[in-house]
């Protein structure tokens, strides 16, 4: 439930500010999980709900995944927050870091260790920052900070990536794009996670007819679109009941397979109302009337491109969260969806409060704490409210002092 200082600054519809994001709407869409072993999760009911959370306890294990640039900058900030929260709340969570991308190229000379795997699987849950960056693009393709990444998503099971962009009343005049154009947006794009472009195969680069020749195979099967759809509209039955489907099937085989099996899932959800777009025009309606999509649910390659594109509507990519999730049986992702930034790497100048605000979701669906992950929204909130700014948003305060300030008003 939205505080008073929240209501007031939200319209009717009475989403509060910090469903930023991954809203509580969705909440019916994530159950509580079961197996054996260290994290206790229930059973998954069925392929239409992920199912997450790990029944509440008093004490927790994250796996923290620092990575490049940045990123060891914002988890410190979020590892401090939590542990306010925990200690406000009377709960405990212990933190222990792991290494994925450059970090562990350099270290080990492998994007994503099997140390980091084991670890990761033990855990309760995992928050991770940002990888990558211009030292290790010039790598094989297999001692890439990215190839770590999508091995942790093939690995985990983690099919569904869910990308919020909801437009804030503090931060309308931060895009840039006109304030009667976002303000009122509310966006969630569920991005399949394991498929497609990215995994497809074979793929590779080798010499065609006297020249260099690359090709990668764009794959999905019945089931991954299935699986993904029925994600998309589970949570459209808790949001505004609308779902597009993006594709690009006027002229790609895939596509079309995708928009059959979408309309052929979308039987089952007769409550809720489905249209479909060509990526390209997805891409336009965007910019020209983003207030048009309530959820948008896409391939992999289509929704890494529509998802970074819909965070600018809010203005910044440092305010915007994500979950990766799945498979049942081990623990979600939770990321913010910047980058790595090695340009301002070390110089204290990161906004952390989108990985802050992964936490805050990490915390509703993975470690069953709503509490917690409402302690942290309204702080988020109340910093918002009282003018606390980092360069990205127009203010002047460092990534430092801006956990800080969260951690005060927990």
């Amino acid at each position: 439930q939205s505080t008073p200082s929240m209501s007031s600054a939200f319209p009717a519809h009475g989403r509060s500010a910090l469903m930023l994001l991954l809203l509580p709407l969705v909440a019916d869409a994530f159950s509580p999980l079961s197996s054996f072993g260290r994290v206790q999760r229930r059973q998954a009911s069925s392929v239409s709900r992920i199912n997450m959370a790990v029944k509440k306890k008093d004490s927790y294990f994250v796996t923290t995944l620092p990575g490049d640039g940045i990123g060891p900058e914002i988890m410190s900030a979020t590892v401090k927050v939590c542990q306010a929260v925990a200690a406000k709340q009377g709960f405990k969570i212990e933190f222990k870091e792991a290494l994925i991308g450059g970090a562990a190229l350099d270290a080990c000379n492998d994007p994503f260790p099997d140390e980091t795997l084991k670890q990761m699987k033990s855990s309760d849950s995992v928050l991770l920052a940002a990888i990558g960056g211009p030292k290790w693009d010039a790598n094989p393709r297999d001692k890439r900070p990215e190839t770590g990444l999508l091995k942790m998503r093939k690995s985990l099971g983690l099919f569904a990536n869910l990308r919020p962009a909801t437009v804030l009343p503090q931060l309308a005049d931060a895009s840039t794009l006109k304030p009667e154009v976002v303000s009122g947006v509310d966006i969630m794009v569920v991005r399949e996670l394991t498929g497609d472009v990215y995994f497809g195969e074979p793929k590779g680069i080798t010499t065609k007819d006297g020249e260099r020749f690359g090709y990668n195979n764009m794959c999905y099967k019945e089931s991954e679109v299935k699986r993904i759809a029925k994600v998309a509209f589970d949570i459209a039955r808790k949001r505004g009941k609308r779902v597009c489907s993006v594709d690009k099937a006027n002229v790609l085989d895939v596509s079309q397979l995708w928009r059959d099996v979408v309309i052929e899932t979308h039987k089952d959800y007769p409550d809720v109302e489905l249209s479909h777009m060509y990526v390209d025009n997805a891409a336009m309606q965007l910019i020209r009337n983003p207030k048009q999509f309530d959820v948008m649910v896409t391939g992999n390659i289509f929704g890494d491109i529509l998802s970074d594109e819909a965070s600018m509507l809010v203005g910044s990519l440092g305010m915007l969260p994500s979950a990766s999730v799945g498979d049942p049986s081990g623990p979600g992702v939770f990321e913010p969806i910047h980058g790595s930034a090695p340009d301002i790497a070390g110089t204290d100048k990161a906004n952390p409060l989108a990985t802050i605000l992964s936490a805050a979701m990490m915390f509703r669906y993975d470690l069953d704490r709503p509490e917690a992950a409402q302690a942290i929204e309204d702080a988020v909130n109340k910093v918002l409210d009282d003018g606390v700014r980092t360069g990205d948003l127009g203010g002047k305060v460092g990534c430092k002092q801006m956990g800080e300030e969260v951690c005060k008003r927990i």
